[in-house]
């Protein structure tokens, strides 16, 4: 070390011209590093989708997740298995260990996937595999509404999709409240029969009809020509003419029997922007693109475009991400000039102005140069680098400091500043790597967190790695290369007191005055009774945390922040259609819209009404009928999101029928409710009296709210049983009987077209007129037999069931599971802490005997706070077993090294102090991580 010092020192201008070189490459890589709300992780989930239109949720559980399941059971890594059957589909999703390998796992789901499609109905549609990654999640929703025709929003949405997706940058952008054409045929079931017609007529007409045929070419000898037999349907008048039935030289045209209207499916929800109707635009990056330079590109393809639109149209933005991403840097930089003047008002106080210019060029040198390691490995900057850049501020300087001050007190002593810089990099080289080590040690185990958690987290030590590393060149190259050309000894140390203290003068320390003074006389009065003071150390290690554990606010997993926007979930039970629900909904929006005109504490207002729920995941409540995001203004502009959460309560207690439920935005890794018990058996009749008993747990105990019981909302299913026997005496099977029911239902799908007007292909669709679609008709109608025209009702009952709207799986096996959020605590006003609860409703639990075969398990926040506790303790023994073994390097002496790591083990008396006079509980991510990372900055001064 001591030979590359005297290098560096010797070959000032090479060593000069590479910091410049470092700096400016530094500040070219920060102005171009590709910059990111959150971090590019794979989420180790992937999920299979499956969609079998009008199947009820007992069949797809049977005939598309049993199949499917038994397959996936072969997959190596999976953590676990967890499925969804509802009514038109169902949903297998894969969860992996952490750091799995996406592409390989992506590729194992797909080959069982193609195993299992064979036994799959042949009516299901060609299963999906997804993946999550939040890097592929929307970073801006560009949302549009007005007083304009649906027609009108949806092609100014389409327009600007194509445009918006022709950014480079951008990945895609998908329209949210957007529905699918088709074309309605309308028959009346009159001029059905009045002709002898029946659906299977028609199916067969128009399938028959709408063919494409690749006639070839004909090559004749003596020329080649193409023969073209057109085939498929260009237009709706070919529909229209097309024939279902001739008798002699008369033909029935589908024009004769019913007529053709271009539509869109049945709604499955309504949009609404601030009130009015609208369409929202989800735009995700690409991974690795700058954020906020794919945000700009984007709002100022919108604004060319803008210029085309009906006046009526409005525009608004939410969930720019590129905002936040803009704060932290303004944080980051103002944390970096702030910590700049702050240690040279330190430094000149102690040591100097010029010293203080010498150490002051550390923090910006060792920033830049470690995020030129970042953009050199390919990594971005979001907002755990971000975090992990503020934090480590206030280490850089310190090896800065140590140099400088030893080289400014040799340079007193009479050294040239060459060779004092020298001597003092020499003389503190290796005090100052261990200093280093051992805080690099405390965050190495980092590395190796697992889980979502840890994927997210890693970002923080790798940074903290290259920064630190950075600041060690800098103190021990760079500084003193510069100071052999720049240093001057003076300051604020007094030279003559220099000398008088080396010719021995003035031998009494204590004799000096100031903070300096009583501090060593107070120190010389506890070196004359060690054991007493050892003694009240420990005994003050030990009262403090049994003083937390009956005063302090307990333990919690991760902190609540003010959050930047909030959902309402608006439940609603009952058999209720897509317009009842969204009628509902718009009471609690209309509260919502009253408030935003009173407070103006809102930038978006977004509802959606939901026809169907809890599909989407296993968060998702199935009584939910829809939702309202609310974005808030600056929080400087508005009050705290409690007390707007609590007024929207108060205006909404009074609907009937209504529960609104407000979801905050979750600081922490996305966990849903906080408290989750998950009920399984084989045998699912045993799983509801477990769950009734957990509820009424729950209740007695008080301090639960949002209870879920997981149990299937009620309703009425409507099963139409067919004799086969007595439908096959009038030659009539299952699938015409399903015919005639469908067109009265969703319709019957009979074929497909591509008009000029659409992108994509139309379904055609055979329906009855909306006066026919009623429950009574499903009991009139009629179907051609052998006998003619006969009611369905001579071998088909109809029956009400109770609903089975979803069915949850995990592993193989029937689970519900209950989900709870915590009140406010009446006699503090705060809200209840979730870890106390879990643990009061484990615990009363205990005294319920849980039958064998039933398996109860607490999942949740309950569950990841385990897996990150039982992480951060290991992680905190393996920190400091690596401190041991650098200090018993440098030192070679046990003894020294267990002195110093007992540092670390005392300041957690600071640690508990500290958050009972602040009174906040101890939080097992932050708070852990915390102690663990700041552990080698604990024991630098021992």
């Amino acid at each position: 070390m001591n030979a590359i010092i005297d290098a560096a020192v010797s070959h000032s201008r090479t060593v000069l011209a590479t910091l410049l070189m470092l700096l400016i490459a530094g500040t070219f890589a920060y102005i171009n590093i590709p910059k990111e709300s959150d971090p590019d992780v794979n989420i180790p989930i992937i999920y299979v989708a499956m969609t079998h239109s009008g199947i009820s949720p007992e069949d797809a559980e049977r005939l598309l997740v049993k199949p499917m399941e038994q397959e996936m059971t072969a997959i190596e890594g999976v953590k676990e298995m967890r499925s969804i059957a509802f009514e038109g589909g169902a949903n297998v999703t894969l969860e992996f260990e952490a750091g799995f390998d996406v592409d390989e796992a992506m590729q194992d789901v797909r080959e069982k996937v193609d195993l299992a499609k064979p036994e799959l109905p042949d009516e299901t549609d060609e299963p999906t595999v997804h993946e999550v990654n939040l890097s592929l999640f929307p970073v801006l929703v560009v949302q549009l509404s007005g007083d304009v025709p649906e027609r009108t929003l949806l092609r100014v949405a389409r327009n600007l999709q194509d445009r918006v997706e022709a950014i480079g940058s951008v990945l895609e952008a998908e329209i949210g409240g957007d529905r699918e054409e088709q074309v309605d045929m309308i028959v009346d079931p009159l001029r059905l029969e009045s002709y002898n017609l029946d659906a299977r007529d028609i199916l067969t007409s128009i399938d028959r009809s709408n063919r494409l045929v690749a006639a070839g070419s004909l090559d004749t000898g003596v020329g080649r020509n193409t023969v073209k037999v057109p085939g498929l349907f260009e237009d709706f008048q070919d529909i229209l003419d097309m024939p279902v039935k001739s008798e002699g030289d008369a033909v029935v045209r589908f024009s004769d029997i019913g007529t053709l209207h271009a539509t869109f499916k049945d709604p499955e929800g309504f949009v609404r922007i601030n009130g009015e109707p609208g369409l929202s635009l989800e735009v995700s990056k690409r991974t690795g693109e700058n954020i906020i330079e794919t945000i700009e590109a984007v709002k100022a393809v919108i604004g060319q475009e803008q210029q085309y639109w009906p006046d009526a149209l409005k525009i608004s933005y939410s969930q720019d991400k590129s905002s936040n991403i803009r704060t932290m840097l303004s944080d980051l930089q103002n944390n970096v000039i702030s910590a700049i003047i702050l240690v040279m008002v330190v430094v000149v106080a102690a040591l100097g102005l010029r010293s203080a210019g010498l150490v002051g060029v550390a923090i910006p040198g060792s920033f830049l140069t470690g995020i030129l390691v970042l953009a050199s490995f390919g990594l971005t900057v979001n907002i755990v680098v971000l975090f992990s850049l503020i934090l480590a501020v206030g280490m850089l300087v310190d090896g800065a400091i140590v140099v400088t001050e030893y080289a400014d007190r040799k340079m007193l002593e009479g050294l040239d500043k060459r060779e004092a810089y020298a001597l003092a990099a020499k003389r503190m080289a290796w005090p100052i790597i261990a200093a280093t080590a051992t805080t690099l040690a405390a965050f190495l185990p980092l590395l190796f967190w697992p889980g979502i958690v840890g994927e997210f987290m890693k970002f923080l030590p790798i940074t903290l790695i290259a920064t630190l590393s950075a600041s060690l060149l800098m103190a021990l190259i760079f500084i003193p290369t510069l100071g052999a050309h720049f240093g001057r000894a003076g300051g604020a140390v007094d030279s003559e007191k220099m000398k008088a203290l080396r010719a021995g003068e003035e031998s009494d320390i204590t004799k000096l005055g100031g903070f300096t003074g009583g501090y060593v006389r107070t120190l010389r009065r506890a070196l004359a009774h060690p054991g007493k003071i050892v003694l009240a150390a420990v005994v003050m290690l030990v009262g403090v945390q049994v003083a937390y554990s009956q005063f302090g606010k307990g333990v919690e997993f991760f902190p609540d922040v003010e959050p930047e926007s909030i959902v309402l979930w608006v439940h609603g039970r009952g058999n209720l259609s897509i317009e009842e629900r969204d009628a509902l909904l718009q009471q609690v929006e209309d509260q919502v819209l009253a408030l935003q005109r009173d407070k103006q504490e809102f930038h978006a207002i977004y509802s959606r009404s939901l026809a169907a729920s809890g599909r989407q995941g296993e968060d998702e409540p199935e009584d939910l009928i829809g939702r309202i995001q609310l974005e808030f203004v600056d929080w400087f502009s508005r009050r705290d999101a409690d007390s707007i959460i609590a007024e929207i309560k108060q205006r909404t207690d009074h609907l009937a029928g209504i529960q609104v439920e407000a979801r905050e935005q979750e600081a922490g890794p996305p966990v849903g409710k906080p408290v989750q018990v998950q009920v399984g058996a084989i045998e699912p009749e045993r799983i509801e009296p477990v769950v009734d008993q957990i509820v009424s747990t729950m209740e007695e105990l008080g301090g639960f709210i949002d209870i879920e019981t997981g149990k299937p909302i009620p309703g009425i299913d409507w099963v139409l049983e067919v004799d086969r026997a007595q439908a096959d005496k009038f030659d009539v099977d299952v699938a015409l009987i399903g015919s005639y029911v469908q067109m009265v239902t969703r319709g019957l799908e009979v074929s497909d077209f591509r008009p000029d007007t659409s992108d994509d292909e139309v379904e055609i669709m055979v329906r009855l007129p909306e006066r026919y679609r009623t429950l009574d008709q499903l009991d009139r109608i009629r179907v051609q037999s052998n006998v003619g025209l006969v009611p369905i009702s001579n071998f088909v009952t109809r029956k009400a069931e109770p609903s089975v709207s979803i069915l949850h799986r995990v592993d193989g096996t029937r689970v519900m599971t209950v989900k709870a959020d915590v009140g406010i605590n009446p006699e503090t006003g705060e809200p209840y802490l979730v870890d106390t609860k879990v643990q009061e409703l484990k615990a009363a639990l205990s005294n319920y005997q849980v039958p064998p075969q039933v398996n109860v398990a607490f999942k949740g926040e309950d569950e990841e706070q385990k897996e990150a506790q039982a992480f951060l303790s290991k992680a905190f023994v393996v920190a400091l077993f690596l401190m041991a073994l650098i200090l018993v390097t440098q030192f070679n002496s046990f003894y020294s090294a267990f002195l110093i790591l007992s540092a670390v083990i005392m300041s957690t008396i600071g640690v508990m102090i500290g958050l009972m006079v602040t009174g906040q509980p101890f939080g097992i991510v932050m708070t852990g991580i915390g102690v663990i990372a700041l552990a080698g900055i604990v024991v630098n001064n021992n």
